[in-house]
């Protein structure tokens, strides 16, 4: 009797030891405002990580396709049906975080004896006006952060901090800075990443992220162009310029062209 709580703990702990290893080799995504509106951006192998959930929210995801798919279902019908029984001002992310998914995430992950989702997940939500644009996170145990300015999602807290710093060294005012910033904040982010797994948690360049390196502009370009070789880049806005009540658009290969940084633009073709 004494011993339950104890092998609820225990259990528990294996558990996050067990997601942190599926999430290893996850794909980092990144959530930048700028005056437009904010940008999400983040690589893929053929399964999309970007998604429109209702008119002014967006979302970007890492981890198991299935498990994030599903995920997105709940938060589409969620906002429709508080669109519909309510009206568009009430859907919200705070709202669609805090009374709707996070509780089934984190019922997921406490229930040892069922499935957990496989699954970070960042929300973006798209003010009325420059200053007023946010951002919420949640990890796969159900906790949640809101967030302004910017939001990373990565495979470790210690990868998603060093993602952090890189972007507070940073300003953005127009798409193609909000585009550079999110690319080079994602190559520090899967750079990270795999110097982790190459290395291990010991290893002093995976553990202190030699800073110097990571935040090159020449070494995060030559990164990000051996990783085009085989993923596609996803860019998605929520632009408060677009007409109509949705204001979400996908940045087709066109457009990333004229915005994307000289030394990579040929390797979008």
């Amino acid at each position: 009797m004494y011993e339950e709580p104890y092998r609820w703990v225990e259990a528990v702990g294996n558990r996050r030891q067990y997601l942190d290893d599926q999430l290893k080799e996850g794909t980092p995504v990144v959530g930048v405002a700028y005056e437009r509106g904010i940008l999400l951006m983040t690589m893929s192998k053929g399964t999309p990580k970007l998604y429109e959930i209702y008119d002014r929210l967006a979302l970007g995801g890492m981890g198991h396709p299935a498990d994030l798919e599903r995920l997105r279902f709940n938060l589409l019908e969620m906002a429709h049906v508080e669109g519909f029984n309510r009206s568009a001002s009430d859907v919200t992310g705070s709202r669609l975080v805090k009374y709707g998914i996070a509780p089934v995430v984190k019922q997921a992950f406490e229930e040892v004896f069922k499935a957990p989702f496989i699954v970070k997940i960042l929300l973006a939500e798209l003010g009325q006006k420059a200053g007023k644009d946010g951002f919420l996170t949640i990890n796969y145990d159900g906790t949640f952060e809101e967030k302004s300015q910017y939001a990373v999602l990565a495979a470790t807290s210690v990868v998603e901090q060093k993602m952090i710093e890189y972007l507070r060294q940073q300003s953005m005012v127009s798409l193609k800075d909000a585009v550079d910033v999110a690319i080079c904040t994602w190559a520090v982010g899967d750079r990270a990443q795999r110097l982790a797994l190459e290395d291990g948690e010991g290893h002093d360049e995976a553990k202190t992220g030699a800073n110097q390196q990571l935040i090159d502009a020449g070494t995060l370009y030559a990164h990000l162009r051996r990783c085009m070789v085989e993923k596609t880049v996803e860019c998605a806005l929520l632009d408060r310029h677009v007409q109509g009540p949705s204001k979400y658009r996908t940045l087709e290969a066109d457009e990333l062209g004229t915005v994307f940084p000289t030394d990579l633009s040929p390797s979008l073709t």
